[in-house]
């Protein structure tokens, strides 16, 4: 069985390099080919006191307020690769590995902790103090594909809202954080913090030091000092695509938009948008969000496979929210093989409505499949010219509710 590199790119642009002021963050997952993610919607909600939360692997308490969240998530794991919440907060993960084992024990998964920090955390530096407060806690691991075969990694995340970003690295229980206030930045499944530390758990040095990594004399840089001697090949790989990510965003700094995000998502000779054996993009996000909080936050997504092959359609939360189960997977409960002890023994169908009928479309007639495709890139652009008349105020931006809804129900009409 092919070992899939689980091979993610996430980017933001802050104002001087986005085109308009806003800043605009963008994620690549990319999974097992077979693995379906879905686009869920949760509304924010109150919890009784002492309750307790259900993620992937284990229970943790729960917080008596969570905020209402969108999430692209492979569909049969509680967190998620990527989302956003209704604060202006976006957070996308990254798969590493470092000097510190990977626990074996099941612990709370990388995509819960970033479904966790959505669903608590006012801003990026909140949610990134969310993560970190439940990693000491509970710390991470567990299995991270749907399979039988042990897979298991450490975590980075890029945590954006409408002022700042953060990139958040981790190690076992350990953490270091760099502020990103301005310009261009992008993350590939490798250690980027190097002496430019914001903020690190208490420990962090003091460990690097007793290990012997460190000599507690030269400028402490955590991607030297963590870094593995002997990294995964798929670390090594991800050096070609963070290299080719970031000549992108310096192509177009000062220039960058929602559809110059799109456009490097589906960039392939870079390897960002990834289709090699085992391995694709299961999902793609882009976010708006405009410096100015009197407007509203846009999220696109794709829900389905390979952004050169898919397009984004456009999310914004509302108080009259439409549900779009069309791109919700079925639930299985009690008899998901993920929840059956011992976990993953068999496989179930989990793909949507969207998945089902892009996924029939694609593998039709290859000339079928280009057309429909060009006159759903027209639906796209035109979804962006709303957006743009929205963000200039041209068109009030309540009336957008429900266009996620209408253009997963545009999308299905024409594949069929």
């Amino acid at each position: 069985m092919t070992e899939p590199p689980m091979s993610c790119d996430c980017f933001v642009s802050l104002p001087p390099g986005s085109r308009d002021d806003h800043v605009i963050f963008g994620k690549n997952s990319d999974r097992p080919r077979d693995e379906v993610q879905e686009v869920a919607y949760y509304p924010a909600a109150s919890h009784p006191p002492g309750s307790t939360l259900e993620c992937t692997f284990i229970q943790i308490p729960q917080v008596e307020q969570t905020h209402a969240i969108i999430l692209s998530k492979p569909a049969w794991m509680w967190g998620a690769e990527m989302g956003a919440n209704d604060k202006g907060v976006c957070i996308g993960n990254e798969a590493v590995w470092t000097r510190e084992p990977v626990a074996p024990r099941e612990a709370l998964l990388g995509m819960d902790l970033v479904r966790l920090g959505l669903e608590r955390g006012v801003s990026a530096w909140a949610a990134l103090t969310v993560i970190t407060e439940l990693l000491e806690q509970h710390g991470q691991g567990g299995q991270c594909r749907e399979a039988p075969e042990p897979f298991s990694y450490h975590n980075t995340f890029l945590l954006v809202d409408r002022n700042e970003a953060w990139v958040l690295e981790t190690a076992g229980r350990l953490w270091v954080a760099q502020k990103i206030s301005e310009g261009v930045k992008n993350i590939s499944n490798q250690l980027t913090v190097g002496t430019k530390i914001a903020a690190e758990h208490p420990e962090l040095r003091s460990v690097a030091q007793a290990q012997g990594w460190w000599d507690g004399q030269e400028e402490f840089s955590f991607s030297r000092v963590f870094s593995p001697e002997n990294p995964p090949a798929r670390m090594e790989l991800a050096k070609q695509r963070y290299r080719g990510g970031t000549e992108l965003l310096r192509q177009h700094d000062g220039s960058v938009t929602a559809e110059v995000m799109m456009s490097i998502l589906r960039d392939k000779p870079s390897g960002i948008c990834m289709d090699s054996g085992g391995f694709c993009t299961t999902g793609s996000m882009v976010s708006i969000l405009p410096r100015d909080a009197s407007l509203h936050c846009i999220h696109f997504f794709t829900a389905t496979p390979d952004p050169s092959r898919s397009v984004f359609k456009p999310f914004i939360f509302s108080d009259c929210s439409t549900p779009v189960p069309r791109v919700v997977s079925p639930q299985f409960g009690p008899d998901d093989p993920v929840k059956k002890q011992p976990r993953f023994q068999s496989q179930v169908d989990r793909r949507h409505d969207l998945y089902k009928a892009h996924q029939t479309a694609m593998e039709a007639n290859p000339d079928e499949a280009l057309a429909i495709y060009d006159i759903l890139k027209d639906l796209e652009s035109q979804c962006l010219s709303d957006i743009s008349a929205m963000l200039s105020g041209e068109v009030p931006g309540d009336e957008l509710g429900d266009l996620f809804f209408d253009c997963v129900d545009a999308e299905i009409k024409f594949y069929q």
